[in-house]
């Protein structure tokens, strides 16, 4: 599923203000934010005190504050962004329980970082979890935030403009990549039970459950035979070096036979590329050139559908 459109508008109304009252009500809500009860208090004061059509002034007293709205102009959550030094703490709600898992808070996380980094000139965006919120992790990470810190009950995960930066040249707007419908249900089962996994530290199942999430998905039968799926074989070109790798899952990876793991920063950056891309992606050494030369084979085209 795509993320859907997301518009944050900076204006804050009396009615926003209600709406936000009425969404912090719900314990589903708010027992994951850490500071609802002040956000909740703040709110009723100013719309007791005031009797104003527009309180944004009012919101951004420490920061700034939007109102998030999805295509049909109905507002669905709100962001807050809290000046710490050079930096921001982003606060995030998506207030109906019912919008959960349509991907809207992915998209306000994206356009958070926009204004963040574009328009406040942010150094880096901080955001702190509630330890079981794992729908919220998962969010956070699939935008490129690294975990810093933890504990018992809280996680910190940070994104540098400098990381930001590095994304957005390596993922353009304008490029798709192509993921079999089998393909991605596989995938995201293996994201979990890894990410569910105190045993796994794998920083790269986060770019992977990125570039899962902005796939065009097709029907194996469909599916180009010149796109990279799993357990395809591919003739690449890492920098100046030619390599034939085996594009295959954890279990079955072995760099002694060219099997390359997708939880891999090679294995992943290759998933859903054709014949003839060339992809910059960054690495823990720095950024690496990849050529997708030849698909060698590729189990659609072969009609190995089991694999």
């Amino acid at each position: 599923m795509r993320e859907p459109f997301i518009f944050l508008s900076s204006e804050i109304t009396r009615e926003n203000a209600l709406t936000l009252m009425a969404w912090l009500e719900d314990e589903n809500v708010t027992r994951y934010l850490s500071d609802s009860q002040n956000v909740s208090k703040a709110i009723e004061q100013t719309i007791s005190r005031i009797n104003l059509p527009v309180l944004t002034h009012l919101f951004n007293q420490d920061g700034r504050f939007f109102m998030a709205y999805d295509k049909q102009n109905a507002p669905v959550g709100f962001v807050r962004l809290v000046k710490k030094g050079a930096d921001y703490e982003m606060i995030l709600v998506i207030g109906d329980s019912n919008n959960w898992g349509k991907k809207l808070g992915t998209g306000t996380i994206r356009e958070s970082m926009k204004i963040a980094f574009f328009e406040l000139r942010a150094g880096k965006l901080i955001a702190k979890i509630h330890a079981e919120n794992k729908r919220s992790v998962r969010a956070f990470q699939s935008c490129g935030f690294l975990p810093e810190s933890e504990t018992p009950t809280l996680k910190v995960f940070t994104i540098t403009i400098d990381r930001y930066l590095k994304s957005l040249k390596r993922k353009p707007a304008a490029s798709e990549i192509y993921i079999t419908e089998i393909d991605k249900s596989r995938l995201k089962d293996l994201i979990y039970i890894e990410q569910n996994s105190k045993k796994s530290q794998n920083p790269s199942l986060k770019e992977l459950e990125g570039e899962i999430e902005r796939a065009v998905v097709v029907n194996p039968r469909q599916i180009s035979r010149d796109v990279v799926t799993m357990n395809s074989r591919a003739l690449l070109h890492l920098d100046d070096e030619e390599m034939e790798i085996s594009l295959v899952y954890p279990r079955d990876a072995d760099w002694n036979t060219q099997k390359v793991s997708i939880c891999s920063p090679i294995g992943t950056a290759i998933l859903g590329y054709k014949e003839g891309d060339v992809i910059d992606w960054q690495v823990p050494d720095g950024t690496m050139k990849i050529h997708i030369e030849k698909v060698l084979y590729q189990p659609e085209a072969a009609g190995d559908f089991h694999l």
